[in-house]
């Protein structure tokens, strides 16, 4: 009887002890808190700093396959992040004050985070800390709303005043509601057939949105606007050229000739999208793709602040390397480059060089947030615990 109830009470001190990292908590997945700290290790180089200090923008990363989404800040040049499975599409609602992530593993989740501007009074624990919060206005998961697999999200944007998502495994682009809706709202011409459109396979890797003031006004890439039996995620899909945009309000292919395209995004009336396959990144002119600048590495995360275009570059996966003919794999690098628009050079860059993949990249001003609550070889600590026990959201604005 001695031994079972040892047993027993073993047990229960286990189950006791679980889950009580913020980490795990937030993210909703028990290996939160075990971030391998040679993933986090970073170089930077050129100006890098100085860009983001002289715009005063924190800047925000998703790395999908290593589980990371990070925050890169120029106050002490500090580099924050939080773990969440699979992020990939990233948006910062700038004038709700919200950033929205978006987490591809099954069921797909989009997180919603925004700034601590303080603590909670409290008497029962000590909240040393709390201007360094209130200074800091971190990052905070507040609301995470769960979707079918089957949506297979990737970018994520505002479109007017409303949060969308490319929905790659239904061949769309979905409104999100506020009561956990998905709404398929925008589909190219190229997936109706006779009986409909075709919403129940990925055929085309429907995968970014160049969000103007509505639908009409944006454009959408993919890899292809052609339904056949080998589709984007098959080995021998022929990549090379295929990759199109597509208009908002034609529903027409606009530009051809791209290769696995991604992050679209219009800047100053002028349309911009990485070529992957190429490294490259650059604009539409007329029907035409021409690159700005070839990077090294498979492109993909794409934003602009005053001039700046902030652009990820990646490794290419061995078992993808049919889709980047133009990506030498050796040179390739897991970074964020900071690309002088007006002049099409680097002006400094980011490189994690045990990094592997970046999905999306977005700012925020370092006004409005320094980062994410958690710092590289972090270990639950008394600092984690208050914030997570007492943070208050206060208003939501954003400067």
């Amino acid at each position: 009887m001695a031994r079972k109830q040892a047993r027993l009470t073993s047990a229960w001190s286990v189950s006791d002890a679980d889950w009580r990292d913020p980490a795990q908590v937030v993210s909703q997945w028990s290996d939160a808190g075990r971030a391998e700290p040679g993933l986090l290790r970073f170089a930077a180089r050129g100006d890098w700093w100085q860009v983001l200090a002289e715009h005063r923008i924190t800047l925000l990363v998703t790395r999908e396959y290593e589980h990371l989404v990070l925050a890169i800040s120029p106050h002490r040049r500090s580099q924050t992040y939080l773990r969440l499975p699979h992020p990939s599409g990233l948006v910062v609602d700038r004038e709700r004050g919200a950033v929205f992530v978006a987490s591809t593993r099954n069921p797909n989740q989009i997180f919603e985070l925004t700034p601590a501007q303080g603590l909670i009074d409290r008497t029962d624990v000590s909240l040393s800390g709390g201007r360094s919060v209130e200074a800091d206005r971190l990052l905070i998961p507040v609301r995470s709303t769960i979707l079918p697999g089957s949506l297979y999200i990737h970018d994520l944007a505002m479109v007017g005043s409303r949060l969308h998502a490319n929905a790659v495994g239904q061949n769309c682009v979905v409104r999100l509601g506020g009561d956990g809706r998905a709404e398929r709202a925008w589909w190219p011409r190229c997936i109706e057939t006779p009986d409909g459109p075709i919403f129940t396979r990925n055929y085309i890797q429907l995968n970014s949105i160049a969000s103007g003031r509505n639908l009409r006004e944006s454009f959408f890439s993919a890899s292809t606007d052609r339904m056949t039996n080998r589709r984007p995620s098959h080995r021998n899909f022929a990549v090379d050229g295929r990759g199109v945009v597509f208009s908002g309000a034609s529903r027409e292919v606009v530009v051809r000739g791209l290769t696995r395209p991604h992050s679209a995004r219009l800047h100053t009336g002028t349309l911009w999208v990485d070529n992957s396959g190429y490294g490259e990144v650059g604009v539409v002119v007329g029907e035409k793709f021409e690159p700005q600048i070839k990077l090294p590495g498979w492109t993909r995360g794409l934003c602009f602040h005053n001039g700046v275009a902030f652009v990820g570059t990646s490794h290419v996966i061995p078992r993808f390397r049919q889709f980047a003919p133009g990506v030498d794999p050796d040179r390739s690098v897991c970074g964020v480059h900071a690309i002088d628009v007006a002049r099409g050079t680097v002006v400094g860059s980011l490189v994690w060089p045990a990094g592997n993949q970046i999905f999306a990249i977005d700012w925020m001003p370092s006004s409005f947030s320094r980062g994410l609550p958690f710092r590289m070889g972090r270990r639950p600590s008394k600092r984690d615990w208050a914030l997570f026990y007492a943070f208050d959201r206060g208003e939501k604005d954003l400067d």
